[in-house]
């Protein structure tokens, strides 16, 4: 029965979770280390919460191991599974972590400088406080390695494809996990768009379980417009604000992760609850909430059509999975495709929220990547013949 932790850690925060995996994967425990750096940190377990000074990673994780030292189990850790952001053309499939590894991840970073870098630190921390643990890492971008080549390229001259400037895609863990359950449940799979709305939104285009296209690219920046991000902008806009502005490309990197987005068009903002709660006395709230739900629309559309048609539609993430009103907007106007929405299952976030006459289902899934950490990890130490599980 062994014994896995999970870590997915950002710039100021770590989520966590632990899992046995027995027939069935048993969730232990889940939590997460928030304000790293910050005044006043907080670490959550299981619904309950404590204030604590997290100066950095190294702490957090310190915290982390800590409680789990106390658990009831007390049983020796076999491995922890990270998610990382991106592993570029070279990492496919999750694999141990290595020093090579990391020497290669760290000429990565620059590509992915909003998530990476917090993402070894986290790994170097868990190999100082436990040197000989099994790390293993999950890439974001694996899932999307297997779309078509013609997806992936961008209209640069070719020594920058050379390079490795392509359209990586990401979200990756959740998208596999919602095709694990789809299989899982012996659900249809043919023609299949699966839309995660989040803090961080993108949608794929999938078919018989494989990727065909995705709207991130090159970085999570690109593609549907999210929470502080701007997803796709003329490339223009970019050097205007460098040009004309007198940007660093520091401070337009800042712009457009950190200030655009709901957050930027809105000025309140980056939470979708928090916009539609003020959707009728904010004419900017109302705004963003509009923006966001015609650009996913006409994202669904184009998917659609790379498809050659649709049979299942896949809302899932925080927006996605608690947002009515956000889905029934998004759905409005494509019955030509095939989609017609029951109202009242809508509301009531229902498992399926398509009409029973509807051609293409519409079903709203819980996503849960963390879990699917757990089984990349331990189907990797399985293979490397660890004698675990």
């Amino acid at each position: 029965m062994p014994l896995i932790l999970t870590i997915n850690s950002g710039s100021s925060s770590l989520k966590f979770s632990l899992y046995e995996m027995r027939a069935s994967e048993n969730l232990l425990l889940a939590g997460a280390v928030e304000r790293i750096g910050l005044d006043s940190g907080v670490f959550r377990i299981d619904g309950r919460e404590q204030s604590a000074h997290i100066p950095d990673h190294d702490r957090a994780l310190e915290v982390l191991f800590d409680t789990l030292a106390q658990h009831e189990s007390k049983r020796k850790l076999d491995a922890v599974g990270h998610r990382l952001v991106y592993g570029g053309r070279e990492h496919e499939n999750p694999q141990i972590i290595t020093p090579g590894l990391l020497k290669d991840l760290d000429r990565l970073t620059t590509i992915a400088p909003e998530h990476l870098p917090h993402e070894l630190k986290a790994i170097q921390a868990v190999s100082r406080l436990h040197p000989g643990l099994a790390q293993v890492a999950c890439f974001d971008t694996a899932f999307h390695c297997a779309s078509p080549q013609i997806a992936t390229l961008y209209p640069l001259p070719r020594l920058y494809w050379e390079q490795g400037l392509m359209r990586y895609g990401f979200h990756g863990l959740s998208y596999a996990y919602i095709v694990d359950e789809l299989k899982r449940e012996g659900a249809e799979c043919g023609r299949v768009i699966v839309a995660h709305l989040g803090n961080g939104a993108s949608m794929a285009a999938i078919r018989d379980g494989k990727p065909v296209d995705t709207t991130m690219g090159f970085t999570p920046s690109g593609g549907l417009m999210m929470g502080t991000r701007s997803g796709d902008l003329d490339p223009g806009a970019v050097l205007y604000l460098v040009e004309q502005n007198g940007m660093s490309a520091k401070a337009a990197r800042e712009i457009v992760n950190q200030k655009a987005g709901l957050l930027g068009v809105s000025g309140i903002s980056s939470d979708m609850q928090q916009l539609l709660a003020k959707e009728a006395t904010e004419p900017h709230a109302a705004q963003a909430i509009a923006l966001f739900c015609y650009q996913a629309k006409k994202f669904l559309g184009a998917l659609a059509a790379i498809l050659g048609g649709l049979d299942l539609v896949v809302f899932t993430a925080g927006i996605g999975e608690h947002a009515p009103s956000v889905r029934a907007r998004i759905c409005e106007g494509l019955e030509c495709f095939g989609i017609h929405l029951d109202a009242d299952r809508n509301q009531a976030n229902a498992p399926v929220i398509s009409l029973s006459a509807s051609r293409v289902v519409v079903r709203v899934m819980k996503t849960n990547e963390e879990l699917m950490l757990v089984r990349h990890t331990h189907e990797v130490l399985r293979k490397v013949g660890s004698g675990v599980g």
